[in-house]
């Protein structure tokens, strides 16, 4: 059985349904507090899906359910809050939810005996980048508490691995779009905070505020690797393959080797759509570097991973996401 942490969550219920789909046991603990009972209901009907409400901040519901499922024998971690802006606002949030609680499920790993886990990790931890592609040798500067927070749970996990054994994969996303390939899943945030979506949900009655036109890029606008949640779901997978196979502790950028700007993807979601989206312009904001891609030259050499989804497919499950969404 796999533990799934967020499971209920935009990325944890994209790996949950492609596990499911291979007839794998998923365990999905979330606290609901992000996640959405719609998304469990939709996964419970995909195959043998079990679901535990609880937080990672109590000790005691996360031990409660290696007690009472003897068979988990892998984890799979999202359980995270991830709004840059708001870690600035309000680090302790972030530092009590992400650390403190991955400190409480990786000590119920130790003590029931479960030494793999899959860790959801993100580009942030780079920081301003010194140069792009950036590879997994870039300096690790994370500019921003949500960052710090990631970087802090990748160093606990090699400590541990030092320590215990207890083997680790991370993986550092880069920007990630679309939605399931059917419309049973997909993005799902209060507020809304990702490009993609912003862009569909714009209409006459509010428009898409672009940030930043002067930036040194092919068009003046930030330039961002976008990788399919199916693409990244598999990605864990061969990640979950890559340990049970005896694989050491490792990281691994996962994006697409390619960037498009915000003009582009704007571009992009009009030809979707099919029509003219409402557009307001406006200065770019501190702390946007212009350029974020992703050198995947490792993952695709240790986990055999290749991202197959292009941008235009991503944008176009997500759209017809949020035609399902706005019917709910």
């Amino acid at each position: 059985m796999i533990l799934v942490t967020g499971g209920a969550g935009y990325i944890g219920s994209h790996l949950a349904i492609a596990l499911l789909k291979q007839d794998k046991e998923v365990l999905i603990f979330d606290s609901l507090e992000l996640g959405h009972t719609e998304i469990i209901e939709t996964l419970s009907k995909c195959g043998k899906l079990k679901f535990v409400k609880g937080n990672l901040k109590n000790l005691d519901d996360i031990r409660g359910v290696f007690l009472a499922n003897k068979t988990i024998d892998s984890v799979v971690h999202f359980a995270a809050y991830s709004q840059v802006e708001e870690s600035v606002k309000n680090p302790q949030k972030y530092y009590y939810n992400n650390v403190y609680g991955t400190l409480n499920l990786l000590n119920a790993m130790l003590e029931f005996n479960v030494k793999k886990i899959v860790f959801s990790s993100t580009a942030a931890t780079y920081g301003e980048p010194e140069y792009t592609p950036i590879d997994e040798n870039h300096p690790q500067k994370p500019i921003n508490p949500y960052g710090k927070s990631k970087l802090m749970i990748e160093t606990i996990l090699d400590d541990y691995d030092k320590a215990y054994s207890l083997k680790s994969v991370r993986l550092r996303y880069f920007n990630v779009a679309g939605a399931d390939s059917k419309s049973e899943i997909g993005e799902w945030h209060e507020p809304e905070t990702h490009l993609i979506p912003n862009i569909l949900k714009a209409n006459s009655k509010k428009s898409f505020k672009m940030y930043g036109t002067d930036y040194d890029t092919i068009d003046g606008t930030c330039v961002r690797d976008y990788i399919n949640v199916e693409d990244l779901a598999q990605a864990h997978i061969l990640a979950l393959e890559y340990l049970n196979n005896g694989g050491e502790t490792n990281y691994f950028n996962i994006g697409t080797k390619q960037g498009n700007s915000v003009k582009e993807v704007f571009a992009a979601c009009e030809k979707i759509k099919q029509c003219k989206i409402p557009l307001e312009v406006y200065p770019k904001r501190e702390g946007d570097p212009a350029i974020l891609v992703a050198d995947n030259t490792k993952a695709e050499k240790f986990l055999n991973w290749h991202p197959k989804n292009s941008l235009e497919y991503s944008i176009k499950t997500a759209y017809d996401w949020e035609n399902v969404l706005n019917k709910k």
